[in-house]
């Protein structure tokens, strides 16, 4: 129900502009993005068309995404234990309570 809310919203404030107020920021110009039109994220990809500013968030994929993308290793894997002797199991008898 939250997310049909929050589409809802999203998509009133697509379709209503509203004023923004422009101000500085130090040496740039920044906007107050009104709160129905945020943007997910931290970082936006900004670009003009024309007389247009044209502001998108940028997502981010995870890992598992390109993981995916890579082609599979047509190489098998090294055996690593090939060689190494196996390990001893400690004598607990050596730990007993010793007063």
């Amino acid at each position: 129900m939250a997310y049909a809310k929050q589409w809802m919203t999203r998509q009133y404030a697509m379709s209503n502009p509203r004023h923004a107020r422009l101000f500085r920021n130090g040496r740039n110009q920044a906007i107050r993005i009104p709160r129905e039109m945020e943007l997910p994220g931290e970082e936006v990809l900004v670009r003009k068309e024309g007389g247009r500013l044209i502001i998108e968030p940028i997502e981010r994929e995870g890992l598992l995404p390109w993981l995916h993308s890579l082609a599979p290793l047509d190489q098998a894997f090294p055996d690593v234990d090939q060689g190494l002797t196996g390990l001893d199991d400690p004598d607990l008898a050596d730990f007993s309570d010793q007063s």
